[in-house]
């Protein structure tokens, strides 16, 4: 009797393992997506899932990693404000955010611990993209549909959400390669370290760069993505090297430029990211120098990650890999009013819309939120 109870035990012990293992294995299908135009694929290879539908409300968690800039408040804000929409409240049961800093072992805790949890979905913005290997395999042992989007995570068993990041960096090199024509002295103001969104996009700029067969002096400083780190870095660079030719950052962009106000450096030309603040400066000063390309994403492609999350838990056919449109301006067309807003905050990202996703949020709605863990 003993045998055979034990015996039954392990036989529901391995039932049950391998039940939550088929629920975590999408049916590989052909597409389109459910929803084609918001759901675009990365490529032409990019592979469609269809997860076993699952009944809701659920129980969706953000775990975020960096918290100390304005994209990522914001994003967080975004996400709040995203899952508070009525028609999107209606299909969750719970909405929890934790950020856990740069700390990647304790992102990868936080995310094990929903797992734990019983949640339905994660959706993760990752500090290292290469460091998730085991808490995937867990995820997906646990049929938890893991989504992760700006930073993004090396693997086919998580559905990714960004924009071409690498193509960003490649569209800023090209707007100061069009606008020095003979190469120059560079100051490229970096984001966080070891996050694929900061080694793509600095290898944009450099490939195109050397592809210019022109001589670039890139003098390399890490701002963030953050306004007050980046403009202490580059008040600093500029004490040093004294005078740059062109600048590109990847955030923190109005912070960059009041440190040239303040040092008095020239006005160049800048590749950037699409702060208020940033947009602002390069409307002012353009006649004085100061020439923009504005482009990226706004944070709000954290709720075309959730909603991507919940289409995927209601059987919804989903690309494995999304790809997100950029929001570009550029000099001369900083139009106010629709390119940037002289009356909000310098630290809002523009462009933080999705209109074929059914996603756009006023900046009210977004700062009516707080960016601590709930």
């Amino acid at each position: 009797m003993y045998k055979t109870l034990v015996g039954g035990i392990l036989a529901a012990a391995a039932f049950t393992l391998s039940h939550s293992t088929a629920l975590a294995e999408p049916e590989i299908v052909s597409g389109p997506a459910a929803e084609a135009d918001c759901f675009v694929p990365w490529a032409a290879e990019t592979k469609f899932f269809k997860f076993p539908k699952k009944d809701g409300p659920y129980r969706i968690a953000l775990a975020n990693g960096y918290i100390a800039n304005t994209w990522r408040i914001q994003m967080i804000q975004t996400a709040k404000a995203y899952a508070a929409q009525p028609d999107v409240a209606s299909k969750l049961k719970e909405f929890k955010v934790v950020s856990t800093g740069e700390d990647v072992p304790a992102q990868i805790s936080a995310i094990n611990n929903f797992i734990d949890s019983g949640y339905d979905a994660i959706v993760v913005n990752a500090q290292n993209p290469t460091a998730f290997g085991p808490v995937i395999k867990r995820a997906k042992e646990a049929g938890v549909i893991l989504v992760a989007f700006d930073n993004i995570l090396d693997t086919e068993d998580a559905i990714n959400v960004n924009v071409d990041q690498k193509g960003l960096g490649v569209l800023w090199a090209n707007w100061l390669a069009k606008h020095l024509p003979d190469g120059g002295k560079v100051l490229e103001v970096r984001g966080v370290a070891g996050t694929s969104v900061d080694t793509d996009r600095h290898n944009g700029i450099h490939e195109t760069f050397a592809a210019t067969g022109k001589k670039w002096d890139v003098v390399e400083v890490l701002g963030k993505w953050d306004d007050p780190t980046a403009q202490k870095a580059t008040a600093d660079a500029i004490a040093v090297h004294k005078k740059f030719d062109g600048i590109t950052a990847q955030g923190g962009d109005t912070g960059v430029v009041q440190a040239m106000i303040d040092a008095g450096h020239p006005f160049v030309p800048f590749g950037g990211e699409t702060e208020n603040g940033f947009r602002k400066f390069c409307a002012k000063h353009a006649a004085e120098g100061l020439k923009c390309s504005s482009a990226g994403t706004g944070p709000a492609q954290v709720a075309v990650a959730i909603k991507t999350a919940i289409a995927a838990l209601e059987g919804k056919v989903v690309p494995q890999s999304i790809k997100l449109p950029l929001a570009i301006v550029e000099d001369p067309n900083f139009k106010e009013g629709q390119d940037f807003y002289p009356d909000q905050s310098d630290n809002f990202f523009v462009g933080n819309a999705f209109p074929t996703c059914g996603i756009n949020f006023t900046a009210q709605e977004i700062m009516g939120q707080s960016k601590e863990n709930q």
